[in-house]
Order: C-alpha cells, then structure tokens, then sequence
C-alpha cells in the first residue's frame, strides 16, 4: 500500500475584463502554474471557473464561491481585488491498494481542508502584494504594458514560490496567521521599546521598527495586519534560510562579529552580505505596507545579533554602504548589551511544562496574538498530537460562526481524545486531553484550571 501527498495540480490568476470578444480568452489568463500546460487546457480550465463563479453567485447574490469539492480535487477560489481571480485545484491524497489480486485507489478526502487552503491562497497573494505591490498598483505603474509587467511579476514570484510550499504540513494556524508575542516584565519591554524609538530619532529615514527575539515579536511600530504578513515571512522563510546559511559555512560564521568591528555580533541579514567596499548603493528588498489607508514602498533591512532581529522600514530613493555603516555602528553595540537584558528576563520565565498537561492553542482575534503547545515552532515542522485532531480543531474553528461571540464545542473521539474550544470575546482555546474514562464534568473542570494557570487575565469567560 503507498500514499501519494498532497499536491497543487493547477494554479492560476485571470482577469475576465481583459478578454472583450471571443477568440481572445488567452488575454484574461495572467498566470498559470503549471507553465508548461497547453493554451487549450488553460482556456478550458479558466472557463470552467468562470462558469463556477457566476452559477454560485446564482444562489446568493453578493457572495463569492469559495472553494468546490470534487472526488479528486479541491478547488479553491479567491478574489484579492475587483476582478481579478486566484484559484488553486489540489489534488485529493490517495492510497494505492491491492485486494483480490487488483489494484484500486481510495481517496482521503478528509485529509485537505477547504478552510487551509484558502488560507494558503490568500497567503499566496498577502505575500505577493508585500514585495511586488497590488495588482492594480503595478497596473497603474505604466501605462503602455502594464498587463505585460504585471504576468512577467507574477511569473518571476510564483515560480518560485509555489515549490517551497508544503501542503502536507499546513494546518490551522495558516487560517489564524497569529504573532508570537514574547511576554516581558515592564521595565524590560520599556527598554526595548526606547531603544526602538531612539532608532527612529537617530535615522529620521526608519519610518517603522520591528523587534523580535527567538522568533517572538516584542515590538512593533506597523499596523497588524502589515506585521502579520512581514512575520510570516520572517519566522518561515527569511530568517530559517539565514541561519541555514551561517550553519553551512556562510559568509561570516553565526554569532561571530560584525564585519566593521569586534566589539558586538549584530549583521545585516538583508541590507548588506558585505561592507568590504567604501561606496556604491546597496541592493534591499523593498515591501509595500499601509494598505489601510495609501501603499508606500519601503526599503527592508534586517539587523540580526545572536537570538534578536530587528527590521528597519527605510524611505530613500537607495541605500549607500556608508549609511549601513552608520546603522551598524549605532545598532551593533547597544543591541548587543540589550540582548543580555531580554535573556537574562527570558530565563527566569522558563517553565518545565510536564507531558501530562494538556495540550492547548490560543489565539486573539483582536491583536492576532497565539500560543500553542501543540506546535513546536512556528514553521510547522514539529507537531505533538495526530493529524485526526488538527483536522478535527481545524473543523471547529471553521463552524465558530455558530457560535457568534461566545459558547463552547466539546468533542471525544473514538481514541480516547477529547477538544475543547472555548470561545470568548474574539479569543480561542483549544485544549486536548487524552483521559479515559473521564466524563464532561471533569474535562471541563480541566480546562478551566487549564484557563486559570496559563491564560489569567488574557482568556475572560
């Protein structure tokens, strides 16, 4: 018996506005993965959507289509901007297995999540728009082949990143997008929090500051629905690849000093992989943030110094060495001596939490703050409970509409499992305990100790 994964088989962004007359369907289609599928089978795929599209919206009027269930696919569709759609068809896992001397496949439909994938498509464009601007914003950039550089944009981003993208390890927390907060005492995060301003009124160019430590923000000055995605990006790509990097025998060996001096260990992670050269402009990506009110595009460096990271949102026409030079020399020796502050602080809090306590996911709707003992990190690669319980949290968390503001779901699965949610004023918890032969007085007893110990003063029910 063998079982397939979970796999993207078509991926695609089309505009229907831009085909006027028959024969022209080719116009409208501005991506397509895979890139090298027939014009056939694009036009007929895009067709098929489009057709899905204006029926559903048959039955309700103003609501868009979601996603639709086939036996072996999942199609999921998504409209980040006016007329334009991103849709993504994954195919169904399947198992392979011989009975009676004759093979047969069955499909584990169970195990795609509807509510995932949308997550991961809506990610897909969040991330898009971060580094490459809205659709219609690079539409307005030019007015002759602005359709033109727009499909060469999307080619150049999502041909990349659709391959890193790991379906079989997404679960609930693509739908929640949280932020780990680090929690500090007063006096700690007040200093964090001059240091962050001092930077801003040293460097009048660092329009936003970000601090992060061990993956987990402590500050930040952009709004958070921006921070949301810069974080994603952080804590899943940017950061495990520099360190990746410095593992492998980067350029300059982790934890080692800056290039410009001894007296610290701060280093460009973007910005600068050398400063050997006295000028010239520096290359840094740049994002597109304050979506909310006007998009501005800001340079993106990123400060590393052993477990801190600090991001710099810089507005300038371009970055010169000898201004990287100055952020070094300002950064590099004060965050060094701030690092032992945060550390020192963070090895008190540590708490031995025993396998037996049960295990639990929190996460705020109003300042998209989680906690989860059920991931090990925040790149999914570690996870303490079976996949039949993420899909069954992830379920739940799907049907909290019922709910509307508060209530409670208690569920016991044949293996002895039960989940609780509670849900309170925009926040959810999720508790799993393994407890034969408990009943749902006591369960629910556990998880208000569990409430009491862990989440005082943040869960209010």
């Amino acid at each position: 018996m063998s079982k397939s994964n979970i796999t993207i088989e078509h991926f695609y962004i089309f505009n229907s506005t831009f085909a006027h007359k028959e024969g022209e369907e080719d116009k409208k289609i501005l991506y397509y993965y895979p890139e090298k599928t027939d014009i056939d089978t694009k036009i007929r795929n895009v067709g098929l959507s489009e057709a899905i599209i204006k029926f559903t919206e048959s039955f309700n009027p103003g609501k868009t289509c979601d996603y639709c269930h086939t036996h072996k696919t999942r199609q999921i569709y998504y409209q980040p901007e006016s007329n334009f759609w991103m849709i993504m068809i994954v195919g169904i896992p399947y198992y392979t297995k011989i009975k009676d001397g004759n093979e047969y496949t069955e499909y584990q439909n169970d195990a795609v999540s509807s509510t995932v994938c949308q997550a991961i498509v809506k990610q897909a464009y969040t991330r898009f728009r971060l580094f490459m601007g809205s659709f219609e914003t690079i539409l307005n950039e030019v007015n002759v082949g602005s359709v033109t550089l727009l499909k060469h944009k999307l080619d150049y981003f999502y041909c990349e990143y659709l391959l890193a993208l790991k379906l079989d390890h997404r679960d609930v927390l693509d739908i929640f997008q949280g932020l780990q907060f680090l929690p500090l005492d007063k006096i700690t995060f007040l200093k964090v929090q001059s240091f962050m301003n001092l930077i801003e009124a040293t460097f009048p160019q660092v329009k936003y500051t970000a601090f992060l430590y061990n993956d987990q923000l402590v500050w930040s000055a952009l709004e958070p629905e921006d921070m949301q995605v810069v974080y994603n990006y952080l804590v899943s790509t940017l950061l495990p690849q520099y360190l990746q990097n410095e593992f492998h025998g980067g350029s300059v060996p982790r934890n080692s000093a800056s290039p410009f001096t001894s007296s610290h260990y701060g280093k460009f992670v973007t910005g600068a992989s050398s400063m050997n050269e006295s000028i010239g402009t520096i290359k840094s990506p740049k994002v597109y943030i304050d979506y909310a009110t006007q998009p501005v595009s800001l340079y993106l460096v990123v400060y590393n110094a052993l477990s801190a990271t600090i991001c710099l949102f810089i507005d300038s026409t371009s970055l010169f060495i000898d201004y990287l030079k100055s952020l070094d020399a300002f950064l590099g020796p004060q965050l060094t001596t701030l690092i032992s502050v945060v550390a020192d602080q963070c090895s008190k809090n540590v708490v031995d939490v025993p396998e037996s306590v049960p295990k639990y996911l929190y996460f705020n709707k109003l300042n998209l703050a989680y906690k989860s003992t059920i991931h090990l990190d925040n790149k999914h690669s570690s996870v303490l409970t079976t996949p039949e319980i993420l899909r069954i949290i992830t379920d739940i968390n799907t049907d909290t509409n019922i709910l509307k503001e508060e209530g409670e779901i208690v569920i016991k699965t044949m293996s002895e499992y039960w989940i609780v949610e509670k849900l309170s004023n925009l926040r959810e918890f999720f508790v799993i305990i393994q407890q034969k032969n408990a009943n749902i007085i006591e369960i629910h007893d556990e998880v208000i100790r569990l409430c009491e110990k862990q989440l005082k003063n943040i869960f209010f029910y």
